[in-house]
């Protein structure tokens, strides 16, 4: 993130008030740790926001999709199913366990997992006799996948599922919380997410023995004996309690964040939507997008990378769409089923400044920059 003045940004904290408030308190109690009042009640808000069973605070996302993937006895050798059209961190944590990814494309509507390309994976890996050992679905930019058919897919093969809901947070598939259908949810609180811990992420389950589970290995696996046996690999991912505060007091107003983000997002889509070619990713009758970044395909012959340069010479930040991972150096040699869709997004595809802290004139220099771009008088 780029500090100059009058930038506008592509997405920011956004201080709700209350946050001091918890992070004081544990000043003054000297909960200055990984454990305390605050790690208990955020994880408590959590499981209120989302209607989990249960949730355990970490230090990131990515930890917490490392930690889901343990969970599930993901191992060296084993294959993981995962959408193509992500972020890195999702993918990571499968290569963290000597485990490996294979690659799946997007399906038109949301451009998350295909169900179909997942049933024609997971048949042609189970045929060679290598059945995957979990499928991590990614619900991108805050659009809910197509949970009803992939889980249907994931439940006739008997394969557990993880749901990155990293940036989906009060987005809901069927009026539920996106995270909660799959045998672990995951959520980050990065300081680009609706929420932020400034750096923090939680696993969700209904499980109580996945949970424990969680909490243990996240401890380092210290065995509750005097003389700190340790039986397993385990890791320092607890989230602090300093932090959990702060997520407390973001909580609180996260139904507020998402309304003012999809207010950016039909702002954009109405003073964009008439120009000819561009196109906005539009929300399925089962969906409600928390719209966490507001994306663009631009008109055929426009170049994304060359628009973005032109943004930032105004100081408007802006993002190019996810490279899908299959053409990432890193992965060069995973597998990978689908049609190349992914890719035609990424090479059309813009992300715009989203925060829930945009003000009036600066979403109005951004449309007017876009417009003139595009050659829209």
């Amino acid at each position: 993130m780029m500090y100059r003045p009058g930038r506008i940004f592509l997405s920011v904290p956004h201080m709700g008030g209350h946050e001091k408030n918890y992070v004081q308190k544990a000043i003054e109690d000297n909960w200055v740790t990984t454990a305390g009042p605050n790690l208990v009640g955020f994880e408590h808000d959590i499981c209120q926001h989302t209607n989990a069973r249960y949730a355990v605070a970490l230090n990131s996302g990515t930890a917490a999709i490392h930690m889901a993937l343990r969970l599930l006895g993901v191992g060296p050798g084993d294959e993981v199913l995962c959408s193509t059209f992500t972020f890195a961190a999702s993918a990571n944590p499968i290569l963290y366990l000597g485990a490996k990814p294979v690659f799946i494309d997007s399906e038109a509507e949301t451009w998350n997992m295909c169900p179909d390309t997942l049933r024609d994976a997971i048949e042609e890996r189970t045929n060679k006799g290598k059945k995957p050992k979990a499928i991590l679905v990614v619900h991108l930019y805050g659009m809910p996948a197509k949970l009803k058919e992939l889980m249907a897919v994931a439940d006739e093969y008997g394969i557990p599922v993880v749901e990155d809901a990293a940036e989906a947070l009060g987005s809901r598939y069927s009026g539920h919380q996106v995270g909660t259908f799959g045998q672990i949810g995951v959520f980050s609180f990065s300081d680009d997410k609706i929420i932020t811990t400034s750096a923090g992420g939680a696993i969700i389950t209904a499980e109580q023995e996945l949970a424990d589970k969680a909490l243990f290995l996240a401890n380092h696996a210290n065995d509750a004996a005097p003389n700190d046996d340790h039986a397993e690999l385990g890791y320092n991912y607890r989230l602090s309690n300093i932090s959990a505060g702060i997520g407390r007091g973001q909580l609180e107003v996260l139904e507020l964040r998402v309304k003012q983000r999809r207010e950016v997002f039909n702002l954009y889509r109405s003073q964009l939507e008439s120009i000819e070619g561009l196109a906005f990713l539009q929300e399925p009758k089962t969906s409600f997008s928390n719209r966490w970044l507001t994306t663009v395909l631009l008109p055929e012959g426009q170049q994304p990378e060359s628009i973005r340069k032109a943004l930032e010479e105004e100081n408007i930040e802006s993002r190019l769409l996810c490279k899908p991972l299959h053409l990432q150096p890193l992965f060069a040699d995973s597998l990978y089923f689908g049609d190349g869709l992914s890719e035609k997004l990424y090479n059309r595809g813009l992300c715009l400044p989203s925060s829930s802290s945009l003000q009036e004139e600066e979403l109005e220099k951004v449309v007017k920059t876009m417009k003139k771009l595009l050659e829209v008088v």
